[in-house]
C-alpha cells in the first residue's frame, strides 16, 4: 500500500481496466462472465460440520457443490489453493490440473480475489489438516471488477467504510458480526414481546400532521392529493388509536424521522421500538423494559456484565430508580425543582455558561440542567422520574404534583435508551397541551408538536388507562455489541454527498 490516495487510484483504475479486458476476452471465447444461477449443494458451515472428523490426508468420493466469493488465493505451481467465503463461512478449494484438467485449471489460475464462483468436487482433509473441496469444476458465476482492499490493510478508512458498506463487510468480518448481533437482538425483542402478549402492527410513515415527539420533521408533496406530507417522527398518535379501538397491547418496530442534526448518537432516520398497554402505567412499562432489556443481553450476549468503550457496565436488576428533581439538586449543591422560582433557575443556568431562550418555564430550564449536570454522569441503569409537564406534552400529570408526570428515561453510559409515561387520556388536557405547543411553534419552535384534532377525536371516544414505551433500538445496538457511533451499527448511515 502506497499510502497515497491518488496512487492508490491509479492502481484501481489500472486493475479496473485489466479485469475489463478479461470479461471481454472471457466473452469472445463464448464464457459468460455473469451467470444465471448456480445450484449448490451445501454451504461451507455443513461441509466443515460434517467432515469435522475426517484425518489428515484422507479423501471421500462425496460429491459436493459450493458457492462463494474469493477472499484468498495461492499458486503454488502444481496446486493452486482457492479459499471462498459464502454467508456460513470459509472453505478451502485445492485444486489440481489432474483432478480439475488443463483447461479449467488455466481458467482457475486466471480467477481474481472477489470473483464470484461455483464449485463441484469432492472433500478432502489435505496432509496439513485443512479440510478442502478438490474441484472437478469450477464455474465463473460474477466477474468482481474492482480489486478488493489489500488484505493486511484492509479497508481501514472511517468514512469509505461506511459509504461503501458493502466492501466494508468483505473486507472487514467483524462487521458483519456486529449486523449479525443486531439482527439477533431485534428478533430477542419481538419474541419477547410477543410472549407478553402484544400484537406487532404497521402504521403510517407519511402522516399528515407530524406528531408523537417534539421535533423538526422531514416534507415531502403528494401530488394526487395536492397535500403536503411529513415523514413520521415518531408513531405514537397512531398506536394510541389503536387502544381507543380496542386493541389492548401493540408494538412496532419501526423507522422514524427527525431532520435534525448528526452526530455519533444520531441519525436523521433511525430505528425504535414503541408498545403500549392498556390498562397498563409508568411502573408497568417500566418493569417491561427491565425485563426486555435484561432478557435480550442474557439470550444474545449471555452475559449482563460487559465493558462499553472501556467502561463497566452491569445489566443486573434492580435498575436504580431516581426523580429528576433530586439528581438535579444533587449535582447543583442546592435545591432545585419546578417549583423554585424561574428567576432562580435563569441564574443557575447562567452562571453555568448554558444557552437558555427567552419563554421557557421552571420544567424547562430544570430538564436542562438535568442534560447538563447530570445525564453524563449516568453509568450504571437509572430510571430518571418524575419529569416536569411542560417537557412531556402527551404523559400524565402526577397526581400529587400536577407540574410533573408520571415519566421516565432509561440513562445507560451517559445517554437515553428509553422514554416511558402514563399516557394523558384527558382530551382537555391534552388539547390544552397541544395548544401550548402550538403556540411555541407561532413563536419560532420548529420542533414543537401540532395541534392534532383527529387525534383529539379519538380521545374524545375514550382512551383507556395506558402505559407507553419507546426503546431506541440503535443505541440498544450500540451498547451491547460496543460499538462507538451510531454508524456502526447503521449498514447504510446517511453522509454528506462525495465531493
Amino acid at each position: 500500500m502506497s499510502g497515497d490516495p491518488s496512487t492508490d487510484e491509479r492502481q484501481h483504475e489500472d486493475a479496473l481496466a485489466v479485469r475489463l479486458e478479461k470479461v471481454g476476452e472471457l466473452r469472445a471465447a463464448g464464457t459468460e462472465p455473469y451467470r444465471d444461477s448456480f445450484e449448490r449443494t451445501a454451504t461451507a458451515i455443513d461441509v466443515i460440520r460434517s467432515y469435522s472428523a475426517l484425518e489428515p490426508g484422507a479423501e471421500t468420493d462425496d460429491v459436493v457443490s459450493l458457492a462463494g466469493r474469493i477472499i484468498a488465493k495461492r499458486d503454488q505451481g502444481k496446486v493452486l489453493f482457492l479459499v471462498i467465503r459464502d454467508a456460513s463461512g470459509e472453505i478451502q478449494l485445492f485444486c489440481r490440473p489432474n483432478v480439475l484438467g488443463d483447461a479449467l485449471f488455466a481458467a482457475a489460475l486466471d480467477l481474481d480475489l472477489g470473483d464470484w464462483i461455483g464449485a463441484t468436487g469432492t472433500v478432502l482433509r489435505t496432509r496439513r489438516g485443512e479440510l478442502s473441496l478438490s474441484p472437478t469444476d469450477v464455474v465463473l458465476l460474477s466477474k468482481s471488477l474492482r480489486p478488493l482492499p489489500e488484505k493486511y490493510h484492509g479497508l481501514s478508512d472511517t468514512e469509505t467504510r461506511y459509504r461503501q458498506r458493502y466492501v466494508d463487510l468483505v473486507a472487514n468480518p467483524e462487521v458483519r458480526t456486529v449486523f449479525e448481533t443486531r439482527f439477533a437482538i431485534i428478533s430477542a425483542i419481538r419474541r419477547f414481546m410477543e410472549g407478553r402478549g402484544f400484537v406487532e402492527v404497521e402504521t403510517p410513515m407519511l402522516q399528515p400532521i407530524p406528531g408523537g415527539a417534539t421535533a423538526r420533521p422531514f416534507v415531502t408533496h403528494h401530488n394526487a392529493l395536492d397535500v403536503d406530507l411529513y415523514l413520521r417522527i415518531a408513531p405514537e398518535l397512531y398506536l394510541k388509536r389503536l387502544l381507543v379501538g380496542g386493541f389492548e397491547r401493540v408494538y412496532e418496530i419501526n423507522r422514524s424521522f427527525r431532520n435534525e442534526g448528526m452526530s455519533p448518537r444520531h441519525n436523521p432516520e433511525f430505528t425504535m421500538l414503541e408498545a403500549y398497554q392498556a390498562f397498563g402505567n409508568m411502573e408497568t412499562m417500566r418493569e417491561l423494559t427491565e425485563s426486555l432489556i435484561t432478557g435480550v443481553a442474557a439470550e444474545v450476549l449471555g452475559t449482563l456484565a460487559f465493558e462499553y468503550q472501556g467502561t463497566a457496565v452491569s445489566l443486573a436488576s434492580p435498575w436504580r430508580q431516581a426523580p429528576m428533581a433530586e439528581l438535579v439538586s444533587e449535582a447543583a449543591g442546592r435545591e432545585l425543582s419546578v417549583h423554585t422560582p424561574i428567576a432562580e433557575l435563569r441564574a443557575e443556568c447562567e452562571r453555568r455558561g448554558m444557552p437558555i431562550e427567552q419563554g421557557w418555564g421552571a420544567g424547562k430550564l430544570l430538564n436542562e440542567l438535568f442534560e447538563k449536570l447530570v445525564e453524563h454522569t449516568l453509568i450504571a441503569p437509572t430510571f430518571v422520574t418524575m419529569y416536569p409537564a411542560e417537557t412531556s406534552p402527551l404523559a400524565r400529570r402526577n397526581d400529587a404534583d400536577p407540574e410533573l408526570t408520571d415519566r421516565f428515561e432509561l440513562i445507560i453510559t451517559g445517554r437515553e435508551f428509553a422514554n416511558a409515561f402514563s399516557e394523558l387520556i384527558d382530551p382537555a388536557d391534552q388539547r390544552a397541551r397541544f395548544e401550548s405547543q402550538a403556540a411555541a411553534k407561532a413563536a419560532g419552535d420548529d420542533e414543537a408538536m401540532w395541534v392534532d384534532e383527529d387525534y383529539l377525536r379519538a380521545q374524545e371516544y375514550g382512551m383507556p388507562p395506558a402505559g407507553g414505551l419507546g426503546i431506541g433500538i440503535d443505541r440498544l445496538v450500540m451498547l451491547l455489541t460496543d460499538s462507538a457511533s451510531i454508524r456502526d451499527v447503521l449498514l447504510f448511515p446517511h453522509m454528506r454527498p462525495e465531493a
